[in-house]
């Protein structure tokens, strides 16, 4: 499913981002910095994209890590997925945390994250005495198994 949002770029030198190929799920983002940004071992450092989306109602922007980057530098957002809520109409930044164990350098136009576009529902809380049973139950961090 595709659609059409709107996108500002707040800085001059800002990258749109851009989708690698026909059938990539996220699209990748661009640093947007006057100089290199050296992000030390076990740091982290917010980059600028120097865009701002208007992402529709109803979905989310999800940031993830760039494969590559992640497994080949050890960089990847310090949150491990960020939250671009559809009412933010700020500059979309990544925390791009440094796992590495040793400094690692961003220049511009350098592609830190992809954004990924996903619909989501919100829930109504009610508050109740009792949970409905599974067989699960209350089992988890790895009670299902191997």
């Amino acid at each position: 499913m595709n659609f059409q949002m709107n996108i500002k770029r707040l800085n001059e030198n800002a990258i749109i981002p851009t989708y690698g190929s026909a059938a990539a799920a996220g699209a990748d983002l661009y640093a947007c910095t006057d100089a290199d940004i050296t992000i030390d071992a076990g740091a982290t450092v917010l980059v600028h994209t120097g865009v701002a989306m208007a992402i529709p109602d109803g979905y989310v922007g999800l940031v993830f890590a760039r494969s590559g980057l992640a497994s080949k530098r050890g960089l990847a957002p310090a949150n491990k997925v960020g939250v671009i809520d559809s009412d933010y109409r700020g500059e979309i930044m990544v925390a791009l945390h440094n796992h590495s164990s040793v400094p690692q350098v961003i220049s511009h136009g350098e592609r830190i994250a992809q954004i990924v576009f996903m619909p989501y529902a919100a829930a109504s809380f009610d508050v109740v005495d009792e949970l409905d049973d599974t067989a699960r139950g209350a089992g988890g961090f790895g009670s299902t198994g191997k």
